[in-house]
């Protein structure tokens, strides 16, 4: 449990860089970028 709080935590950071880094963007690229890390993320898990 404690290796997912710790791979959640790290995709929060990054949609939050994102967020913050980019706020002109259009909405529908906040969530494809969302997706696209929560896809990462994953396989970044399976590892």
């Amino acid at each position: 449990m404690q290796q997912f709080n710790k791979i959640w935590f790290f995709w929060l950071l990054m949609v939050i860089l994102w967020n913050f880094g980019w706020p002109e963007v259009k909405p529908i690229y906040d969530v494809i970028v969302a997706v696209v890390l929560s896809i990462i993320v994953y396989k970044f898990k399976k590892k």
